[in-house]
């Protein structure tokens, strides 16, 4: 009877601790919402609602390789070219979520500052406000809060806020150094290694080629966020893509166009994990968007810049097609996006910032009373 009784003891006990542990564990299921914004330095709007663009597909100044191009991601139908090249985009987030900022269909989406280039446009995106003193691409702290930041200061979110970037200057973005999010960008290693994989990609870090002298290969990028996300299960992450820009800036249509959409592949990876993994399954926002556009012409579609900017920046180009970089896109989907695939109406980058914080159900007006208001027209 004493066993009997011992054994029947233990049971409960094991049985209320079950019950218990779950609500109570660190590693039981968190059941908050989640955010991940993902920027795509410099993709057009052009190609994401458009596809590749045969023009310069056929300029042998850009296109190197144009049979390859045409094979790959040229399609007669425009609604089949951009499949081609953003098969993520035009399928699961055109069915799930939503898209705007195609101009041919009265979607328009464009940056408030004056600058058409990346720390003007990233401040934006952040901070929910164009600020005319950030005028340069230069390493500078930035003085403006972003919504990063603000979030890192509540209990609920404070050390569960990361960033990933290709481009060196994103600690100074998001000001690593007073906001205390952890920021890992341009050429920075994973300086924890707590993981065999983060192992692995400081080693290939270290035997990866340096295309460029300030942005590193974005599967570099992509490989750390994704490595965190499946080892500190944070709340938000931001993820900015960079190899685009570049390319773009080289001349290389052909490399642009195969990054923006080795881009979609990774995004699509990225949403398959979100969406099989309990924490974060159908309690995650995800936001794609980006800094600026381009030039709409063959002649300027290398460079961006605001109208008054080409001979300072040394930019030749048509003024009228310069003037088109100011246009951007977006698309996002999570489960207080309206699953309404490409929609019409007019807003500003500024808005993001306010969208992104409204899709964790918290107030932007309080955490960030300097930000434009949320894009509702996409909200649910």
């Amino acid at each position: 009877m004493a066993i009997r009784a011992l054994r029947f003891r233990q049971a409960t006990l094991i049985a209320l601790a079950l019950l218990w542990y779950p609500i109570n564990s660190s590693l039981a299921q968190d059941v908050s919402e989640n955010l991940i914004l993902v920027t795509v330095d410099g993709v057009r709007w052009q190609e994401v609602f458009g596809g590749v663009d045969m023009k310069l597909i056929e300029d042998e100044r850009f296109t190197s390789e144009p049979e390859y191009l045409t094979q790959t991601y040229w399609r007669e139908q425009r609604s089949e070219r951009r499949r081609a090249l953003f098969p993520f985009l035009w399928s699961v987030i055109e069915d799930k979520g939503t898209l705007i900022g195609d101009r041919n269909q009265e979607s328009y989406i464009e940056v408030s500052n004056n600058k058409w280039f990346s720390y003007p446009g990233y401040n934006e995106i952040l901070t929910g406000r164009a600020d005319p003193n950030i005028d340069s691409n230069e390493k500078i702290w930035n003085p403006n809060v972003t919504f990063l930041e603000a979030l890192n200061e509540l209990e609920a979110f404070h050390d569960r806020v990361l960033a990933f970037g290709s481009w060196d200057v994103f600690p100074y973005i998001i000001n690593s150094q007073r906001s205390g999010v952890p920021v890992n960008a341009g050429f920075a290693t994973a300086s924890n290694v707590a993981t065999a994989e983060s192992q692995f990609l400081n080693e290939l870090s270290a035997e990866a080629p340096k295309l460029w002298s300030t942005v590193r290969v974005d599967f570099l990028t992509n490989g750390y966020a994704m490595d965190a996300l499946r080892s500190q299960n944070p709340r938000v992450i931001y993820i900015a893509y960079g190899e685009t820009d570049d390319f773009a800036h080289d001349g290389n249509y052909d490399r642009y166009i195969d990054a923006a959409h080795r881009t979609d592949l990774m995004l699509s990876k990225l949403w398959h994990w979100v969406q099989s993994t309990p924490s974060y399954r159908d309690r995650t926002t995800l936001i794609i968007t980006t800094d600026h556009g381009r030039g709409s012409t063959p002649d300027s579609w290398k460079d961006h810049s605001n109208p008054a900017a080409p001979d300072e920046q040394g930019v030749e180009a048509a003024l009228d097609g310069l003037q088109k970089s100011n246009e951007i896109w977006l698309a996002a989907i999570g489960p207080h996006i309206k699953p309404a695939g490409p929609v019409k109406g007019h807003w500003k980058q500024s808005q993001i910032a306010a969208t992104a914080l409204a899709s964790l159900q918290l107030d932007s007006t309080r955490l960030m009373p300097g930000a434009d208001s949320a894009i509702t027209q996409i909200l649910q």
